[in-house]
């Protein structure tokens, strides 16, 4: 007679050896849709590895009483979407993940459960956080559009922006910061890198930066992580916090001017152009802030991107930037100006008397602000 131990002990055993015959070599994405309607295919998308974001279609299935499955082997965990009707569901997979899904299809809320992968889950969760802001940009946006149709002149048109503006700003950074939370408390997990490239790289670069560093070795073998980390270490040499590249250019004078002339100082590098509108927009607020501030302190540098000197020094007069000026004459191929991996103008560096990167990318408003924190505290 077998005894109640030796039944358990056979249990044990064939449990084993069916987690045993678990295919490592491939990972199993199963779901089941009651209510599928006119669904009859479920589609799954993987990321691009040369484009980050970028998503390909890899498979398609018929749905049979609304269930279907897909089989597929990757090298690496990464990104991939389940696409069924307007349902699309993010999931990360690697070999040996055998993930279920299941979900309604009269569910307006295109809510579901997936289970066997806890980076799914974590997708999950943080597809529910980037709906909830996404659902109120498009509201936002509505109430903008229906008002915009009330507008009877340009002033009209320019006090709705006025009023709506702020709503639409403050969403966007209640968004980045729910983003960073979710981030630096998921670390270990695939899903926050996929969370992490959705902030704006130039607002939140000292961050991202931080994270690259974070996530070097942790997921290696992902093209689009290692294309990440490799691209935010080529940043980190200029960004917040580290000592700023020395260069030399030649002046509006035609004498030569070196970063290492200000050490002791603070300077702000001002790259900018005469072709530039949003730089020429912005000229106003740095002519007003140096204005101001000249004289507790602040230098300014220009570093024009443009390829002739006429126009150059003719936006120079005309916005009266009157500040110390070079340019090299190369657009974005000016060795200052890869050297500070500017890919965009204006583009801005504020460097203290030691030398160190202590803002960056700063206009307007938020410009002001940090200048007057920092000669208020200085002087």
């Amino acid at each position: 007679m077998r005894t109640k131990f030796s039944i358990l002990v056979i249990v044990s055993l064939l449990a084993i050896a069916f987690s045993g015959c678990k295919d490592k070599n491939a990972f199993f994405i199963k779901g089941k849709m009651e209510n599928a309607g006119k669904t009859k295919t479920a589609y799954l998308y993987k990321t691009d590895s040369t484009q980050v974001g970028g998503m390909t279609m890899i498979d398609s299935v018929s749905l049979t009483d609304g269930e279907f499955s897909f089989k597929r082997q990757s090298a690496y965990p990464q990104l991939y979407e389940v696409l069924l009707g307007g349902f699309p569901i993010n999931l990360i997979a690697k070999n040996g993940d055998d993930i279920n899904i299941k979900l309604d299809g009269k569910d307006t809320t295109a809510d579901y459960i997936v289970t066997g992968s806890d980076d799914s889950e974590k997708m999950k969760e943080w597809q529910k956080t980037s709906n909830h802001y996404s659902y109120i940009t498009g509201s936002i946006n509505h109430a903008y559009t229906e008002k915009i149709k009330e507008a009877k002149n340009k002033a009209d048109s320019n006090a709705i922006l006025a009023m709506y503006l702020p709503k639409f700003n403050k969403n966007i950074d209640d968004a980045s910061k729910a983003t960073l939370k979710f981030v630096n408390e998921n670390t270990n997990s695939l899903t926050a890198f996929y969370a992490a490239i959705t902030l704006d790289r130039i607002k939140y670069e000292q961050q991202l930066v931080a994270y690259a560093d974070s996530i070097k070795v942790t997921f290696k073998g992902n093209p689009a992580i290692e294309a990440f980390v490799k691209d935010m270490a080529s940043i980190k040499p200029v960004s917040i916090g580290h000592a700023a590249p020395d260069f030399v250019l030649i002046d509006s004078d035609n004498k030569p001017v070196k970063l290492s002339d200000y050490k002791g100082k603070y300077v702000m590098l001002d790259f900018w152009a005469s072709w530039c509108a949003p730089c020429r927009q912005e000229n106003p607020n740095v002519v007003k802030a140096y204005a101001k501030y000249k004289d507790k302190g602040l230098n300014i540098l220009g570093i024009s991107l443009d390829e002739d000197r006429k126009p150059w020094l003719a936006a120079v007069a005309t916005d009266h930037l009157t500040w110390r000026h070079a340019a090299e004459f190369k657009r974005f191929d000016g060795p200052t100006v890869k050297l500070y991996k500017v890919e965009a103008i204006p583009s801005n560096f504020i460097i203290d008397p030691q030398g160190v990167i202590i803002a960056k990318n700063i206009a307007g408003t938020e410009l002001e602000d940090f200048l007057n924190k920092t000669f208020n505290k200085s002087h």
